[in-house]
């Protein structure tokens, strides 16, 4: 919960950017697509960083294949297909959910 709340803080002011900043479509196009493209940098770090690496008992980090390459998967492809981070995303936690109170993952 608090690295959800902590990457809301640091990515929101990006997202806000263009309804703050007047004038903003008149910076050059290479600023324009670097801010619209921090956001979804920043969602595909976290979850190459979630979905690949373990920690085990000992501390270590691990390579890590589980659940988590499906709800990515799934994400990823709902995301092309319909246009919709919201819609990847639920897919991808309901997934998740279902998986580790089965007991699969």
């Amino acid at each position: 919960m608090g690295l959800a709340v902590l990457m809301a803080a640091v990515t929101y002011p990006w997202r806000a950017l263009p309804m703050l900043a007047p004038g903003i479509e008149r910076l050059p196009p290479i600023v324009l697509a670097y801010l619209r493209l921090v956001g979804p940098a920043v969602l595909g770090a976290l979850a190459a960083a979630n979905t690949l690496i373990a920690t085990g008992p000992d501390g270590r980090a691990t390579f890590h294949v589980g659940i988590e390459w499906l709800a990515v998967g799934l994400c990823l492809v709902l995301v092309t297909w319909r246009r919709s981070l919201l819609v990847g995303l639920v897919a991808a936690v309901l997934v998740a959910a279902i998986a580790r109170n089965s007991g699969l993952a």
